[in-house]
């Protein structure tokens, strides 16, 4: 899991170990790449791609609202199905662990500038992004809500991923995700998923109903 450092302080931390890991030979190299991996968390893999390609960054002078190319939107729609088609707030708050936990597990492998994106991305620009996937759930159908059902929900205290305060393995989420295309008609599998929030180990079960 990967420690809890700005892009700030990753990016000076970059700037003063890119230079000697170029110029290292192999063993130094993996000297240097251990330290990197020790501060920052970062999985072996990502952070060898991490120190081979880093760019310093140039002073640009300020725009306005940035454009997310196709290839980050789909990232991002990727991560919020994962997440339950949570909202942007919550969305945000979990993407780094999302990230770490689906690149750990080999879901998908990010080139870095998208990788800055996502992370870089507001609770608002998140919700701006998903607009066309909402409006394209909406035509398929709502689940049907029971006010009932729904006092009980909003009863039950919510953690997004931020709220754990990295607790020891043997702490789960478990969801119940429902693999319909939102529509509930018909028979379809349904995932019952359990995850270790530390180590982010996952199982699942499907079940047919």
């Amino acid at each position: 899991m990967s420690k809890r450092i700005t892009t700030d302080t990753r990016d000076e931390l970059l700037e003063s170990l890119v230079t000697r890991y170029e110029a290292a030979d192999r063993d130094k190299k993996g000297r240097i790449l251990d330290e990197f991996v020790q501060l920052t968390g970062h999985h072996r893999k990502h952070a060898t791609r991490v120190l081979n390609r880093w760019q310093p960054k140039t002073n640009n002078p300020k725009r306005g609202r940035r454009v997310y190319d196709d290839a980050v939107r789909a990232v991002l729609l990727v991560l919020w199905e994962a997440s339950d088609r949570v909202c942007g707030r919550r969305l945000r708050a979990a993407i780094p662990e999302l990230l770490t936990a689906m690149e750990h597990h080999g879901h998908i492998d990010l080139a870095d500038d998208i990788r800055e994106q996502l992370l870089g991305m507001s609770a608002a620009t998140i919700d701006r992004a998903l607009i066309p996937a909402r409006a394209g759930r909406k035509k398929l159908g709502h689940r049907k809500r029971v006010s009932s059902a729904a006092s009980v929900k909003a009863s039950v205290p919510v953690r997004t991923f931020a709220d754990w305060s990295d607790p020891p393995p043997g702490f789960f989420e478990i969801d119940f995700v429902v693999h319909g295309g939102g529509s509930a008609a018909g028979r379809f599998i349904h995932s019952l998923v359990l995850t270790d929030i530390a180590s982010g180990w996952t199982e699942a079960v499907p079940l047919l109903a």
